[in-house]
């Protein structure tokens, strides 16, 4: 018999509209389910279990009325904590942030709330969102549910574990350099990134964001099926006007080519076995579904990730250069250091050069994204990483930095991409990439599902390590 804590948010948004069951029940025992599993994990880092079990008594008022609650009706889902939630504080892992209690909801929260989702805890980040481990001197560190020994990914790292876990349906993250679609792929998940302007967004509690963050930074779920990303994502993208980038771009649109570009080790990244064998099934895969999948070279990448760290490094070293001094946790510190090594002291000339380069390869992609509505390609160069590689030397930071590359172009060329879990190589969960054309989420999703539907249902981890 199937727990309430292993169904998807699909089945229960279904279940909760059709009486089968209460938003109530199924509050509770995902709640019961975060009291047993998330001492081990630390993925849930705020609860507030009396606040979600009231959200969910109206909901199920809201139904007993006749009117439907929205596409999550009932669905227990997590908020990452570098996003405002009225009443909590929007810490994104830091000490210097832990009173920092936000006065109003975020769009995407607002969004969450309208749609009928159920915010059953918020998750653990890394300080400053800035790694692709999760770990910080405020709240602890996450571990990953499926393997203790390999990291739940980054920033975004409680959101994936709390998903794989089963404390919630469905995960909300943030991307700006894989911090969605990585920790997906390291807990053995599904996560989108979508275009920028999709999903709305705007924190009260600081100051706006500097332009590469209003550039590249996304909200996007990260869920056990395909089914899920697409409820999640119509519920989060909402129209919210205190966003002035929001996109209000229709879901879906005109039919498209079936064809696919599979680019096995773009811009000459180092692959591993493991990854490049899930490249070709997924390839398979599609082609199984009626795809028609090519072997090409994709546009640059390499310059893409130099850009993105030039803007990235630009406002940090500007805006938070001191934040991380005060602060003072190890960890950021080393790494602020090493991608400022890597980017070198961004100033107004170098930053004005990487807005215009661009420019040029933003149009690069959209044209070969009109001939391939798909890319193909791999979310890391390995396999997820062992807890804490990053900061165990120069030469380890680098080593991760490079199987990164597509987690940090992508962000720079402003298109949307999907990280599906296809498996299980040596141990770790791995998967592939699906990268599309700006504001055609829905292609992705298509693709996705044809991914998906080749392979096996995500299960929940069950830790028995705790």
């Amino acid at each position: 018999m199937t727990e309430i804590w292993e169904m998807t948010a699909s089945r229960i948004a279904a279940d909760v509209r059709a009486k089968r069951l209460s938003a109530v029940q199924v509050t509770e025992a995902h709640l019961d389910r975060l009291a047993k599993v998330n001492p081990a994990i630390n993925a849930v880092v705020q609860e507030f279990p009396e606040e979600a079990l009231d959200a969910a008594r109206q909901i199920d008022a809201a139904i007993a009325k006749g009117e439907d609650p929205g596409p999550l009706c009932g669905v227990p889902v997590t908020i990452k904590v570098n996003v405002d939630q009225k009443g909590h504080a929007t810490t994104n892992g830091l000490r210097l942030q832990e009173a920092l209690v936000a006065t109003e909801d975020s769009p995407v929260v607002s969004n969450v709330r309208k749609a009928g989702g159920i915010i059953v805890g918020r998750t653990n980040t890394p300080a400053f969102s800035l790694r692709w481990f999760t770990k910080n001197d405020l709240h602890g560190q996450t571990l990953n549910p499926r393997n203790r020994e390999i990291t739940p990914g980054g920033s975004s790292g409680g959101a994936a574990a709390a998903v794989a876990a089963g404390i919630c349906a469905i995960g909300h993250g943030t991307d700006i350099a894989g911090s969605v679609r990585y920790p997906a792929y390291a807990c053995g998940l599904h996560g989108l990134r979508p275009t920028p302007g999709r999903i709305p967004a705007s924190n009260s509690s600081g100051p706006d964001r500097f332009i590469g963050a209003q550039l590249m930074a996304v909200s996007g779920p990260i869920a056990r099926s395909m089914p899920d990303l697409e409820i999640a994502f119509a519920a989060m993208s909402a129209p919210d006007p205190r966003d002035p980038w929001y996109v209000p771009a229709a879901q879906g649109g005109a039919d498209f080519p079936r064809r696919a570009a599979l680019a096995l080790a773009p811009d000459g990244m180092e692959v591993t076995g493991d990854v490049r064998a899930a490249l070709l099934d997924g390839a398979d895969r599609l082609r199984d579904a009626g795809w028609t999948v090519e072997e090409v070279d994709c546009p640059p990448m390499r310059r893409a990730a130099g850009i993105n760290a030039c803007l990235w490094m630009a406002e940090t070293q500007f805006g938070a250069a001191e934040m991380l001094a005060r602060e003072g946790e190890a960890d950021s510190q080393f790494v602020f250091a090493r991608m400022s090594e890597d980017a070198g002291q961004v100033g107004f000339r170098s930053l004005m050069e990487a807005l215009q380069a661009r420019a040029g390869i933003v149009r690069q992609w959209q044209l070969f994204l009109s001939d391939f509505p798909v890319v193909l390609c791999p979310v890391s160069g390995e396999l997820p990483f062992d807890q804490q590689l990053d900061v165990s030397s120069k030469a380890a930071f680098a080593r991760v930095f490079e199987a990164q590359l597509t987690q940090r172009a992508i962000p720079a060329i402003g298109v949307p991409a999907l990280s599906i879990a296809t498996g299980e190589a040596n141990g770790r969960p791995v998967g592939v990439q699906l990268v599309g054309p700006r504001y055609r989420e829905d292609i992705l999703l298509a693709a996705g599902g044809d991914i998906e539907a080749r392979g096996r249902p995500i299960l929940v981890a069950n830790p028995e390590w705790s």
